[in-house]
């Protein structure tokens, strides 16, 4: 049995653990932790989780693996909070948008014998929170894989084994790398997409063009109606790439 703890169970946290429980049964045991108790406890009714983690240091006491489903912005303060609460070999990921702070962060705060593995699965949607998460988010999704200075042959293998086990398949890759490419390809589009929606909405002309507005307009701004924090974030934490 693979003890883990999800913290943060919104989308990509409560579609991870519906995922591991349809697709990896009893081998994984599954502790959930939010700071919203209504979303922790939808999860357990729901079947993403095992158990509840009353309070975010119980939640990871025993946690042979920790995954960090947080908005970014809060990712410096959890691993501050966990810390001093990890058994040692416990393994820390994480499902950023952006992987080179991200690591910066935990390789500075994590003791010494807690391995860091960035993770990034290439899978979502433009709504967020637990009511939209779903068991099949990752099939045949790629998962990117980001080794630390702190990461293990044996944290690559148990994380690789949760990105299989939920059917998404692995890709090595280097923070610097990861964050370079995922701009082109993630980022900016969302940068476009949510401009093009404030330039047309803002205009004077707006309740006329809007009558107008189909197929394309709607296929381009879908990605501006995302989660504003986590725009906000992959902004603030890629920028140098993303320009």
């Amino acid at each position: 049995m693979i003890r883990t703890t999800i913290i943060g169970l919104g989308l990509i946290g409560g579609s991870l653990g519906l995922a591991l429980k349809k697709f990896g049964g009893v081998e994984w045991f599954i502790t959930g932790y939010s700071r919203r108790q209504e979303t922790v406890k939808q999860a357990l009714q729901q079947g993403a989780i095992d158990r509840i983690g009353i309070d975010i240091h119980g939640a990871v006491s025993e946690a042979e693996m920790v995954v960090l489903a947080t908005p970014i912005s809060a990712i410096p303060d959890v691993l501050i909070e966990i810390a001093p609460h990890l058994k040692a070999g416990c393994i820390v990921t994480d499902t950023s948008s952006t992987k080179e702070q991200v690591q910066n962060w935990a390789v500075s705060s994590l003791p010494p014998g807690v391995p860091f593995v960035g993770g990034h699965p290439m899978a979502g949607k433009e709504t967020w929170g637990f009511d939209v998460a779903e068991p099949g988010l990752f099939e045949g999704a790629t998962y990117c894989l980001v080794p630390s200075p702190s990461t293990t042959p044996r944290a690559i293998k148990l994380v690789t084994k949760m990105v299989e086990t939920i059917k998404a398949n692995p890709l090595s890759i280097s923070a610097n790398e990861h964050d370079r490419l995922v701009a082109g390809i993630s980022h900016l589009p969302l940068v476009i997409s949510s401009t093009l929606a404030i330039l047309t909405q803002k205009d004077p002309s707006w309740p006329q063009m809007s009558k107008l507005a189909a197929g394309g307009y709607r296929d381009t701004t879908r990605l501006a109606s995302g989660s504003p924090q986590m725009g906000r974030d992959i902004c603030v934490t890629n920028r140098k790439a993303l320009v």
